[in-house]
């Protein structure tokens, strides 16, 4: 047939297409803010795509705020920022007196340096503007511009690494004998740049420039500063001030390290210095009294064993110290898995249970020690965090009737119970070390005044 006739003109087509969209806006390979603004990075279209490593980590982005006290990745970043300040406050006065920096190996001192500086640059643009800080009692978190000097950052590494070890009266003994090899080293650079103002062989007193520079001059610090003598004796008016000013810093600097490391040593063994007073004081007690051998042989066990398992005599004296709310925090992550177990206290309320936790207090027995007799009355109750006790009768009590383990709660019925039953029902005995938690009568009253339906079941379990 004939083709179709041409459409009037004016008139538009209804099937054509319409217009096609814009095309999307290409995604960049990774983004970030920089002092509040965005920073965007575009790949070209003909390469080909990213690992998907690579782009994770390309893609990483940086928190917007950092908490300087809990983060681990902000005091890994710190020791990395101390590392780049202990390379100049080390190394720049040696490169100052020594004839360690030459024009063939400029190249490398300066990558160091630039490499530092590159550190410090992204400590201050990156890091430090997103670290959180309280003002006016309220946590701020919004970006600030700020600018921490470096040596600053030193002394904040120091106190996050003895928050966050074990043993933190370690690192202070290796942070002040750095500081007395410090003064070693500033000495040592020191008397090499005093030689070579004097001329190196000038005198006996000056280095001769024999040998490793470095190494000789170090050793008249020590000498010097430590005033162990055998020194020869200066004779020029430079040696004389330069040594005499020595051996006055050496007296207050080696003095101070030392007093320091009195007060690392003495705050690391405080605890078990205060264990050795206590049992020398009832040591004394004792045997002014006459006490039997045997009883004062099972006193001094309770005390080391106390010691060894516990590391404190008294918990208490710890936790007394901290507000109420952080020790029921403390309370609950250590006792409240045993606590929580107990058929007891099954159906309790939940806050009734962190009350008592708060009111129990550990006690160690020893073997064969009795932790209540039958016909006794009853002012407290027990619970068993570790070991076990036995419930003992017959005529010479050597009859074990039940041996009871951690976890399980006895005592309870005089405590609970009414019309004058509060005297103990059975006789129970430690076997071997046993550890219980003790609950006092009064204490548990307090608590159960403000919980009456878990005071009624306690009451029905009891009866």
């Amino acid at each position: 047939p004939p083709p179709p006739p041409p459409p009037p003109p004016g008139e538009e087509k209804k099937d054509e297409a319409p217009p096609a969209e814009k095309e999307e806006e290409e995604e960049p390979v990774f983004q970030f803010e920089l002092l509040g603004h965005p920073v965007k990075f575009y790949a070209p279209t003909n390469l080909p795509p990213l690992p998907s490593w690579l782009r994770s980590i390309l893609e990483y982005r940086f928190p917007s705020s950092i908490d300087p006290f809990t983060d681990l990745i902000y005091v890994l970043w710190l020791f990395l920022v101390v590392a780049a300040w202990n390379w100049n406050v080390w190394l720049i006065p040696v490169r100052w007196a020594f004839p360690y920096q030459t024009p063939e190996n400029i190249h490398l001192w300066l990558l160091a340096d630039y490499t530092c500086d590159l550190i410090y640059v992204l400590d201050i643009l990156v890091f430090q503007p997103r670290l959180q800080f309280v003002r006016g009692g309220d946590i701020v978190v919004e970006l600030t511009v700020a600018f921490l000097p470096q040596y600053s950052a030193f002394f904040e590494f120091n106190d996050r690494i003895e928050a966050v070890m074990k043993k933190a009266y370690i690192y202070r003994v290796i942070r002040t004998s750095t500081y007395l090899l410090y003064s070693l080293h500033i000495n040592a650079c020191l008397f090499y740049w005093g030689s070579d103002y004097e001329g190196l062989g000038s005198t006996k007193w000056v280095y001769n420039g024999k040998g490793f520079a470095y190494i000789r001059c170090y050793y008249f610090a020590v000498k010097t500063l430590i005033t162990i003598g055998g020194l020869p004796d200066p004779t020029t008016v430079f040696e004389i001030c330069f040594q005499l000013i020595n051996y006055f810093v050496g007296v207050f600097a080696f003095s101070i390290m030392i007093g320091q490391m009195r007060d690392v040593v003495g705050a690391a063994t405080a605890g078990e210095n205060y264990y050795r007073a206590c049992m020398d004081s009832t040591v004394k007690y004792m045997n002014s009294y006459k006490i039997p051998k045997e009883v004062q042989n099972r006193i001094k066990t309770w005390y080391d064993y106390t010691w060894k398992s516990q590391g404190m005599l008294d918990e208490q004296e710890l936790l007394v110290q901290l507000p109420a709310k952080m020790r029921l925090d403390i309370a609950v992550d250590v006792n409240y898995a045993i606590v929580s177990k107990v058929a007891l206290f099954q159906g309790c309320d939940r806050q009734m249970v962190f009350d008592m936790l708060t009111r129990l207090k550990s006690v160690v027995y020893l073997p064969g020690d009795f932790v209540c007799k039958k016909g006794e009355i009853g002012r407290e109750m027990y619970i068993i965090k570790q070991g076990e006790v036995q419930v003992v009768g017959g005529p010479d009590l050597q009859t074990v009737f039940v041996t009871i383990r951690a976890g399980s709660v006895f005592g309870e019925i005089s405590l609970l119970a009414g019309g004058g039953g509060n005297r103990r029902t059975a006789n129970v005995k430690a076997h071997g070390f046993a550890n219980l938690f003790i609950l006092d009568k009064k204490d548990l009253a307090e608590i159960l005044v403000h919980y009456p339906e878990s005071q009624k079941l306690l009451r029905k379990k009891a009866k």
